[in-house]
């Protein structure tokens, strides 16, 4: 009994995703939550979201800091993007790099009153929300710039190509997802081996099992249903959001780096004592949110083919909503990469899930505040459970 509960402790998020998918999949209409398209999509709308939380994380897990410029960032640096790939022709290459730029700029300028003039992250940033964008609209003039290059569009925005030519099924989806199965199964085995070896607690064998069965279904699942999508494929999208998910998982992970940001979220004060520039770490953080926004810009651009007053609404929003309801600490000290990615996985599904049933868009905020709040309030009240142990 005590393990049932230990599982579904560990695992209430990932369930409720589970529960929440079924859940559209049936009140959608012919369950079109469950077609190849919609998995697609869910890919494609979420893209963002997926790098932007996993900046926000390493934010967060500095004593809960956020950045709430990033959506206005995004517009910031896709207007001038696209000015200087539509208006000026300059070569996408040298757009892609002054892009850059402007966003390692962008950071580093937060970055250094945040952490070094000592300012409230969350009054730097809401500074910025509000200047990025009105400097955004001064330079397109309110105005929507499309007709972005080709040479950048597919950089994101396609397919990986099936080597076997099918029509209908793309077979190297399916082989790549095998793979992804065997890599999984391979790295935990050895994991668990290494942690036997050195003396560490370790989950049964049982669950071990269970777990993998499961998690290589999921991935089998999505293979199969992207190479059903009309042999569409993995998209390019996906492959940006694991290399950057995998890179950062192992920096949280497996580096000193990664272990200073979860020692700064436990007690600062006793980090910095311990020798570590915290500052610099701080400043670091932002420096990286605002890296990780110029990718999420570029594949912003590439969904809209277009730079637009509308582009970046609420995507702090979305991004703060991922990682909460991925289970990282509105207090800071406790989170993962992969967390974040289940939170933003959830909040794709009941955003996709809503569009499906043509719920009202303001209908579709009252959900998402609400879901917010819940998990939230989930964490308080798994915190005290654990004070009072």
């Amino acid at each position: 009994m005590q393990q049932v509960q230990k599982i579904l402790k560990e695992h209430t998020m990932k369930i409720v995703l589970v529960l929440v998918f079924i859940f559209f999949t049936i009140i959608t209409p012919n369950g079109q939550m469950f077609d190849a398209s919609s998995f697609d999509s869910l890919i494609k709308q979420n893209a963002y979201v997926y790098i932007l939380a996993i900046g926000m994380l390493m934010c967060m897990l500095i004593k809960g800091n956020i950045d709430l410029s990033v959506g206005s960032a995004v517009f910031f640096v896709d207007a001038i993007g696209a000015i200087l790939m539509k208006k000026m022709d300059v070569p996408v290459w040298i757009a892609m790099l002054v892009m850059v730029l402007v966003g390692l700029a962008i950071g580093a300028l937060i970055g250094w009153v945040v952490a070094f003039i000592n300012i409230p992250p969350w009054i730097v940033t809401l500074a910025g929300y509000l200047a990025f964008r009105g400097w955004a609209t001064a330079l397109t003039d309110g105005q929507t710039i499309g007709g972005i290059p080709e040479g950048f569009t597919k950089l994101f925005a396609g397919y990986v190509p099936d080597i076997f030519g099918n029509p209908t099924c793309n077979i190297t989806c399916i082989i790549i997802g095998i793979i992804s199965c065997i890599a999984y199964i391979v790295i935990q085995v050895i994991s668990r081996n290494n942690k036997v070896k050195k003396g560490y607690e370790v989950e049964k064998l049982s669950a071990l099992i269970i777990k993998s069965v499961i998690i290589t279904a999921v991935i089998m699942l999505f293979a199969y249903k992207l190479a059903t999508n009309n042999g569409k494929g993995i998209p390019f999208y996906l492959i940006w959001v694991v290399v950057v998910a995998l890179i950062y998982n192992f920096i949280l992970s497996k580096t000193t780096l990664g272990r200073v940001f979860y020692a700064m979220g436990g007690n600062v004060e006793a980090t910095r004592l311990s020798g570590i520039n915290t500052k610099l770490i701080l400043f670091f953080a932002y420096l990286n949110m605002q890296f990780l926004t110029v990718i999420a810009a570029w594949m912003a651009m590439t969904r809209f083919t277009s730079a637009s007053s509308k582009l970046g609404l609420y995507f702090e929003m979305d991004a703060i909503s991922a990682c909460i309801v991925g289970g990282v600490s509105a207090y800071g000290g406790s989170g993962t990469v992969f967390g974040a990615i289940i939170g933003a996985t959830l909040i794709g599904v009941i955003n996709l899930g809503m569009s499906l049933v043509n719920l009202d868009n303001n209908w579709q905020k009252v959900v998402k505040g609400l879901v917010l709040l819940i998990a939230v309030v989930f964490e308080i009240f798994n915190n005290r459970k654990k004070t009072k142990a």
